[in-house]
């Protein structure tokens, strides 16, 4: 699996394009904003998008949906707690002395142990409120896409629309935890980590 992390955006939002090797189908975890820096990045590795997928619906992962939309024509997916936000971006960014577009609808909602296949990969989904009502994490055998539920020692913010902390805590613990522990975390902000230090070392979860 090709495996591109981009840091987009004033916030610095984590996105991640996964490529399958023998077929060049892919797609792109939270486009969270730089829809042209995307778009180059998909153009060197010779990759077709059919997935653009939203692990939540917070502005910094979502800002370049429209632009990747228009010009890959691919699936745009969300859960349907956080379809509603798509429309509500420039609203939301503007709190934060921010301008973002609105998204597109989405074409694909995403629930609890759906599957997403591209080429030879397919992804599952796991339902991980508590960050946002419809946070989702995408995991393939070894590989955890997390958005912003669980970072390197610290867990996503709980003081936003839609957060809650002790949901955030059991969905963490009673999903995420029962991975292996060798399963790499790639995180909505910061650097990767693996299930197993963040059962060995993360604060707010030990």
């Amino acid at each position: 699996m090709i495996i591109e992390k981009l840091e987009v955006g004033p916030i610095m939002a984590n996105c991640y394009i996964l490529g399958c090797e023998n077929t060049k189908e892919s797609v792109v975890i939270d486009p969270g904003d730089d829809g042209d820096q995307i778009l180059m990045a998909l153009a060197k590795l010779e990759l077709k998008v059919k997935y653009l997928i939203n692990t939540h619906g917070h502005f910094d992962h979502v800002g370049a949906n429209k632009k990747l939309k228009e010009v890959t024509h691919a699936t745009l997916a969300i859960h349907p707690d956080d379809e509603p936000m798509l429309m509500e971006l420039s609203k939301s960014a503007s709190m934060f002395g921010l301008s973002v577009e609105n998204s597109p609808p989405a074409d694909l909602l995403l629930n609890h142990g759906d599957r997403v296949s591209f080429g030879d990969i397919t992804l599952e989904v796991i339902h991980t409120p508590g960050h946002s009502m419809g946070g989702i994490c995408l995991y393939t055998k070894g590989h955890l896409f997390a958005g912003d539920t669980l970072f390197r020692s610290s867990i996503g913010r709980t003081d936003l629309p839609g957060g809650d902390f002790d949901t955030l805590i059991s969905s963490i613990k009673t999903k995420l935890f029962k991975l292996p522990d060798d399963t790499i975390v790639y995180t909505g902000h910061g650097p990767e980590t693996t299930i197993g230090d963040e059962k060995r070392m993360n604060p707010f979860l030990r």
